[in-house]
């Protein structure tokens, strides 16, 4: 099962109850939703479309870019995963914003499989890691794909309209 926030909550265990709650009231009051870490938007049959460009677009391990530093140029040959990701969702006709459905989804699930480690920018730093393979990342966005699809109550399979 996916828990999802697992990093806030790994920074914040040491806490005592009474600060935290203090803690995430100033946060929530302060903090737009737009840049909550742990913010679930709504996914669409769109999100969908955009995970599946943003793997396709890293097909191969030679468009891969390994040094991700969440720049991404429009003539760009390779991508990371962030960067892939925005492309994906440019390509689709959207304004790209960082806390989006997709990239989202796409970070929860590497909260789950790199629970051991602690990602500050966890697109970036997940893509950077030694550790991660190219097989890994392709995974990550398999699983996304899957999670939106479930969330969207479908196989996947069906036309993606126009958004």
């Amino acid at each position: 099962m996916f828990h999802y926030g697992r990093t806030r909550r790994a920074r914040t265990a040491g806490l005592p109850a009474t600060a935290l709650l203090a803690l995430g009231s100033l946060l929530h009051a302060q903090t737009p939703v737009a840049d909550d870490p742990d913010a679930r938007p709504p996914v669409t049959r769109t999100d969908l479309e955009i995970v599946r460009n943003a793997r396709a677009i890293i097909a191969s391990p030679a468009r891969w870019n390994r040094a991700d530093d969440r720049q991404c140029p429009p003539a760009a040959k390779t991508f990371s995963i962030y960067c892939a990701l925005e492309k994906a969702t440019l390509d689709v006709g959207l304004k790209f914003e960082h806390r989006g459905a997709a990239l989202q989804e796409v970070r929860f699930v590497i909260d789950e499989i790199s629970a051991d480690r602690d990602y500050e920018h966890r697109l970036m730093d997940y893509n950077n890691d030694p550790r991660t393979s190219f097989a890994d990342m392709q995974r990550v966005f398999r699983i996304a794909e899957e999670l939106i699809q479930l969330r969207l109550g479908t196989s996947g399979s069906a036309a993606r309209p126009a958004r």
